[in-house]
């Protein structure tokens, strides 16, 4: 389990990497090559974040006890990749000095009045970027706690099961406990009424013999 997780994670930390590098080379492009880099980037993001539901599943796998740490670590990643992205998009309206010339050309005011203006479009593309990243963060974090309830809400089940199982064992040798009580109180019945019918027995028997035997002693005075 843990040797995937670690392989999934070599391979996230090369590509990340990889990406960090073209990121930063892109304002210097052409519009052909910016574009090409573009779609580039584009992949392997897409690939980053396959990597990052892979990690995600197998931390899921991870037993409760030891998945903190990895927790941790998939958090740092996915912050990573949310800084990645935002740098990405940055890059994207991000021109050269050389690349801006070009675009503009140099024809005094009209080029400093377009660069004002794609000054203010880049700064307003940025802080729609920045309200989207910070609305991807919380639905991020809400994902995240969603995930971490029903982790506790699978355990506080199994628990419970755990729970019902052992009431119900208990439940069982209850029942089994007063099924014996039961029958050795029929037995305990049953032995004392003998008991009472010997007695019984025994006291008739003895009025019988002590008859007897007056009978025997008064047939014998009358006789002399």
């Amino acid at each position: 389990m843990s040797s995937d997780f670690e392989g999934y994670e070599q391979d996230f930390a090369v590509l990340t990497a990889e990406i960090t590098s073209k990121i930063g080379r892109v304002p210097k492009l052409s519009p052909d090559e910016k574009k090409q880099m573009v779609a580039n980037v584009e992949k392997q993001l897409e690939e980053a974040k396959e990597l990052l539901e892979q990690m995600d599943l197998e931390v899921r796998e991870i037993p409760s006890q030891s998945r903190g740490m990895y927790t941790s670590r998939m958090r740092s990643y996915k912050q990573e990749m949310g800084k990645l992205e935002t740098d990405f998009k940055r890059s994207r309206i991000a021109y050269s000095d050389e690349v801006r010339n070009e675009l503009l050309g140099d024809d005094g005011n009209s080029s400093e009045n377009q660069l004002i203006k794609l000054r203010e479009e880049r700064a307003h593309l940025l802080d729609n970027t920045e309200r989207l990243e910070r609305s991807s963060r919380r639905l991020e974090a809400g994902y995240q706690i969603a995930v971490e309830t029903e982790q506790i809400g699978q355990e506080m089940l199994e628990n419970l099961s755990h729970d019902r199982e052992k009431i119900q064992r208990a439940r069982e040798r209850l029942r089994e406990t007063d099924a014996n009580l039961g029958k050795s109180s029929r037995i305990l019945t049953g032995m004392l009424r003998r008991i009472i019918q010997n007695r019984i027995l025994v006291v008739i028997l003895a009025i019988i013999v002590v008859v007897t035997i007056l009978t025997a002693i008064f047939i014998s005075v009358k006789g002399h």
